[in-house]
């Protein structure tokens, strides 16, 4: 049997939460173990799926370009969910990651993927902040990591030629504050790869982008038994509709004169108060 679908980029978050969720790893850190979760949009849905909760987003990509909160929320962005219970953190991430061992699980997003499967994250604090402190140790540390990353992420080039390309400190001017990447390795769930996993299935993606709310969604083809794609149409009509993830007060995006403008790099709007924006380099 063969049919095709058409995820937003919402719902492909929605969905890859789901074939986290599903994943034995991840059930068995549930019950015994650690799962770590580094803040982002498609971690948000995660850790709604796992522990009910909204994380707070820090950075993003907005029309305005490369931008961080500007709201105000007490919510974590990055948990430990251990025992049943769920600890914030923000000031104690490397801690967190030192603490994780080979059955514990970390999920973390990613900015940029290659045809390779390779991933990276964009840093626009030096360092990467608390988080980027731990993200090196993270991958070091032997446990379980997973990248959760929607293919509206796939770039043209390569994730080596990307990170060349960046850097916090190479811009001379930027839309909003200049970004390098850090490389990621982990196992790497697209809504591509968490179709695969939700049912026994085979994805091919055909098409990406859209128009009415599915700009970066992808269109795919699913084939396989009836029973199978029937699990897998379920799956995509259970997350229908899903809206961006994540506390809602940190959705809003900085604006000049606020803290991070003393260590985001090369931001064009530090000083123009949200107008247009003029070119001007110093």
């Amino acid at each position: 049997m063969k049919v095709q679908v058409t995820l937003t980029v919402a719902e492909a978050k929605a969905l890859i939460a789901e074939a986290i969720a599903g994943m034995s790893e991840v059930q068995t850190a549930l019950q015994t173990g650690r799962i770590l979760l580094k803040g982002g949009t498609t971690v948000a849905a995660v850790a709604q799926r796992l522990a009910n909760i909204d994380l707070r987003l820090s950075g993003r990509i907005s029309p305005r370009g490369t931008k961080a909160s500007g709201g105000v929320s007490a919510m974590a962005h990055s948990v430990l969910l251990e025992g049943g219970q769920i600890r914030n953190i923000d000031n104690d991430f490397s801690q967190a990651v030192v603490s994780l061992r080979r059955h514990d699980v970390a999920v973390i997003g990613a900015n940029a993927i290659d045809y390779a499967g390779r991933a990276a994250m964009l840093l626009g604090r030096p360092l990467g902040g608390s988080p980027g402190l731990g993200i090196a140790g993270l991958m070091a540390q032997g446990c379980r990591l997973v990248i959760a990353c929607g293919l509206e992420k796939l770039i043209p080039g390569t994730i080596d030629e990307a990170i060349k390309a960046g850097g916090i400190f190479s811009a001379d001017w930027s839309m909003g504050m200049a970004t390098g990447l850090t490389p990621l390795t982990g196992h790497l769930i697209t809504e591509k790869r968490a179709l695969e996993m939700i049912a026994a299935v085979h994805c091919t993606v055909i098409a990406c982008g859209g128009i009415a709310g599915a700009e970066g969604g992808t269109t795919l083809v699913l084939e396989g038994e009836k029973t199978e794609i029937s699990a897998a149409i379920d799956a995509i009509l259970a997350v229908k509709g899903a809206k961006t993830t994540g506390c809602p007060a940190s959705l809003v995006e900085c604006t000049s004169r606020q803290e991070g403008c003393a260590v985001h790099q090369s931001c064009a709007w530090r000083t123009c108060k949200g107008e247009m924006l003029t070119w001007h380099v110093k």
